[in-house]
């Protein structure tokens, strides 16, 4: 078979089965990343079908997938809103990374990968899975919960957090010392700074600039400037990624709206592709073996992020249910794990079927225990004969030092407050 028509034969094909897969995991109330990452290592190496003639094209569609997912992402938050969850909510991100980045990185050198395989793998457990958790909260209808602000909040000092920890993981992966991870890092933070000095500052200016009542021309001017800012953060050794997190970022207002219903359908195309040669990339075979160590490390893992939701909640003074009901509901693991772990395979192979695995286990466990956390816990309670609930108003708990911020992307749900 020709080249070509063997390209347009094997594309038009898994982008079909996307689709389909796509419409039953919704069907089935289930996100769609687990079936995508199954459906990669059907058809990668080793696999049922292996694709020959589209990896290519697959490897290119993957990277636009990852710059998408995090130009949406920034396009959630203004720069503002990036800044007051900075300022209440950072002892509740410093308590997330020392409970879930700590057990990746123990796990890793115990394995024996070093360095690098231990940072890595850090990422990949500390990092919760913001489109999974959306979707959690709406499926459940819990975006006008008290808890929800707190969750969110968690969510945005991770996803801020990406702009500093992926440069440094770049730069251990492209064999950088000291000096180069120290100029990475030092990049990166000024990088980051600018760009929120930039948006606070002249936010309206840049928006202005960029912004057109026509559809086509908004698109092709926001995609083409995030892609060439993407490019130019990945010869600064920055990472691509946060280089699109920051355009998003910079753009507020109508410009957001806007580009955010335009690019979410090429997110998704793009993002499932990804999914997919995640999976292409990674051997079937080489899962059985790490399947013991990556369920050990999703229990330990679930445990801690109760507890970090748990925590978060009693800061912001909500009561006992809305406490498990948040430290639930951060459980589910997915794209950003999967990104971290596709930088960093290049440089330790063995993390790319434990992570697979990992992710595949807890995306799947995430929903169940944000459904079914809070009433386990009250029927414990109740079984030791304590009345654990509160009604979930906060009575009788410790008052919050201040108030939990709420996050753009379920800002206007805020309007009821039910508990």
């Amino acid at each position: 078979m020709h080249d070509t028509t063997a390209l347009l034969v094997e594309l038009g094909s898994v982008i079909l089965g996307l689709g389909i897969i796509g419409r039953f995991a919704g069907r089935i109330g289930l996100s769609p990343i687990p079936l995508y990452l199954l459906a990669g290592l059907a058809f990668g190496e080793g696999g049922l079908l292996p694709l020959g003639a589209s990896e290519e094209f697959t490897a290119v569609g993957a990277e636009i997938g990852v710059i998408l997912l995090l130009l949406l992402l920034g396009l959630e938050y203004s720069a503002s809103e990036l800044v007051t969850s900075l300022k209440t909510q950072y002892p509740s991100g410093a308590v997330d990374f020392v409970l879930n980045a700590t057990p990746g990185a123990v796990a890793a050198l115990l394995l024996g990968w070093g360095p690098v395989g231990a940072v890595a793998l850090a990422g990949v457990t500390w990092i919760s899975s913001s489109g999974v958790i959306a979707k959690v909260l709406t499926d459940l209808g819990r975006l006008g919960n008290r808890e929800t602000p707190v969750i969110l909040g968690v969510l945005v000092i991770e996803d801020l957090s990406m702009a500093v920890y992926l440069p440094l993981l770049t730069a251990m992966v492209a064999g950088a010392g000291l000096a180069g991870g120290s100029m990475a890092l030092l990049i990166a933070l000024g990088t980051v700074g600018f760009v929120l000095y930039l948006a606070l500052r002249h936010g309206r200016l840049i928006s202005r600039a960029v912004s057109s009542d026509n559809p086509e021309m908004l698109l092709l001017v926001v995609l083409g400037l995030t892609v060439l800012v993407a490019g130019v953060a990945q010869e600064l050794q920055v990472s691509a990624a946060v280089g699109a997190f920051l355009v998003g970022i910079a753009l507020s207002g109508e410009v957001a709206e806007g580009a955010r219903k335009l690019l979410t359908p090429l997110r998704d195309l793009f993002a499932a592709v990804f999914f997919v040669f995640f999976g292409l990339s990674t051997n079937p075979a080489e899962i059985p073996p790490v399947l013991l160590p990556a369920a050990l490390l999703a229990i330990v893992t679930v445990f801690t992020k109760i507890a970090t939701g748990w925590y978060a909640a009693r800061r912001a003074g909500i009561g006992s249910r809305g406490r498990w009901r948040a430290g639930g509901t951060l459980v589910a693991r997915g794209e950003f794990s999967i990104v971290i772990a596709g930088l960093a395979v290049a440089t330790e192979p063995r993390i790319g079927p434990i992570a697979t695995a990992y992710v595949l286990i807890l995306v799947i466990v995430g929903p169940l225990t944000a459904r079914w956390t809070q009433p386990v816990v009250a029927r414990i309670q109740a079984w030791r004969g304590r009345d654990g609930s509160d009604g979930g108003k906060g009575s009788g708990e410790v008052p919050a030092a201040r108030p939990a911020p709420a996050a753009p992307a379920v800002r206007e749900e805020f309007a009821s407050s039910a508990d």
